[in-house]
């Protein structure tokens, strides 16, 4: 079949590499994909976000599945597009409705959600312009530090910790009055703070039926020791050592299980991934997050450990036949280690040349920001490449993919040497 996949970044990459592994693909298309996914692909100069121009394109080229990458077209409707349409609605389209896409769309939304179901979160209060002083008067009841976030899509950066209640209550005010995040932070969640350590889990949903996909746990913070401004993520491990069958069996039964039944008794139609954040708390998980799509870059550790065909499952998803499917993990361990621009997560250059590509060995480079100009691969994004490796455990795949890391250049080039840490 011919398939078109929405996005640009390491994680459509990654999806990509796996894609066109499957005897079922005849053609894969990347809109607008990147140096990396040109390799394997066809990249395509279309916005997914111009809905009518993907439409176009899906019957010019005779797209039989349109997987979405990134979550701006899922909370922008794509999915709800191609069903009201009576050229399109044949097509299955891999992502959640707009309703469901709400579960990342409004933090607002999903903290509802989880309550309404009982599964366990933080308790929250949300705040708008309008109620900023009682906001204020809240974040007096909590204990430091202070978790504040924007309701709606701030690109990973709209959530802030902070340990002091006077810059809390300064910060909201720069969140609600000043707009800090735009139109994503015209309301605000104030959230009570968990202390644990944190960790993702992955679930393939049909809407009925679920597969839990391989955990991960990813490093947001730019400097080591988790230090410093948060970004779109340097780096990801895979599985999660601590994530034992004893977490595992509570993570399904309190979380999957009732997300899933509370997807199916609010009517809210769901084809695609469920990216849900925890944090374990002493022996028990609780949720941070729900985001609607994979997470980059732990994307490039979880699919490169799948075994199972990918366009198998998602053909299992598209037909409400997921229960019937096999899923099939490596037991092996994938990290990855994301190189980025220098400056990143603010300033950075773009359209620096990058250099030993073809040096890398027993590993996979991801392309997470780059093109191609006049024949060579240069930069364009603050995350460049995440390299991908496997190992016995996490520590002997990390070895390797710092080994490749050091294969690739560009000026500027920046990495956290201190990738799993805290395990």
């Amino acid at each position: 079949m011919n398939i078109l996949l929405l996005g640009s970044g390491g994680r459509e990459h990654a999806l990509a590499w796996k894609i066109t592994q499957s005897p079922k693909c005849t053609q894969l298309f990347v809109a607008p994909g990147n140096a990396g996914t040109d390799q394997l692909a066809t990249n395509v100069a279309l916005n997914p976000l111009d809905f009518d121009a993907v439409k176009t394109f899906v019957l010019e080229h005779k797209i039989q599945m349109v997987v979405v990458g990134p979550e701006d077209p899922l909370v922008k409707g794509v999915y709800d597009y191609f069903k009201n349409d009576v050229e399109l609605k044949h097509i299955p389209v891999i992502g959640p409705s707009k309703q469901g896409a709400q579960l990342e769309g409004s933090k607002e939304f999903a903290k509802e959600f989880l309550v309404k179901h009982g599964i366990p979160t933080a308790r929250y209060q949300s705040f708008t312009k309008d109620t900023v002083e009682e906001g204020c008067t809240f974040l007096t009841t909590l204990n430091a530090p202070y978790v504040l976030k924007a309701d709606g899509l701030a690109a990973g950066k709209g959530v802030l910790i902070l340990k002091d209640l006077e810059e809390a209550q300064r910060e909201l005010r720069n969140m609600l009055v000043d707009a800090k995040f735009g139109d994503a932070s015209s309301k605000v969640v104030i959230e009570e703070f968990l202390d644990g350590i944190e960790l993702s889990c992955f679930v393939l949903t049909d809407g009925k039926s679920y597969k839990i996909l391989p955990t991960a746990k990813d490093y947001k913070r730019i400097g080591e020791g988790d230090t410093g401004l948060n970004t779109g993520g340097m780096g990801a491990v895979s599985p999660v050592p601590f994530a034992d069958e004893e977490l595992m069996k509570k993570i399904e039964e309190r979380i999957v299980i009732p997300t899933v039944k509370g997807l199916q008794s609010d009517a809210i139609e769901y084809k695609g991934f469920v990216f849900i954040g925890l944090i374990k708390v002493g022996d028990d998980p609780f949720v941070i997050e729900y985001n609607v799509r994979m997470g980059d870059p732990e994307t490039e550790v979880v699919i490169p450990r799948l075994k199972s065909d990918l366009v198998t499952l998602f053909e299992a998803v598209a037909n409400e036949q997921l229960d019937s499917a096999t899923l099939e993990i490596d037991g092996r361990s994938a990290t990855t280690v994301m190189i980025v621009s220098g400056g990143y997560p603010e300033d950075y250059e773009k359209g620096k040349a990058i250099s030993g590509l073809e040096n890398v060995k027993d590993a996979i480079a991801f392309h997470a920001g780059t093109t191609v100009k006049d024949g060579q691969v240069v930069t364009s994004g603050g995350r460049v490449i995440a390299v991908t490796a496997y190992g016995t455990d996490f520590r002997d795949a990390l070895t390797r993919s710092y080994a490749n890391v050091k294969e690739i250049d560009f000026e500027g080039k920046y990495y956290r040497t201190d990738l799993g840490f805290d395990l």
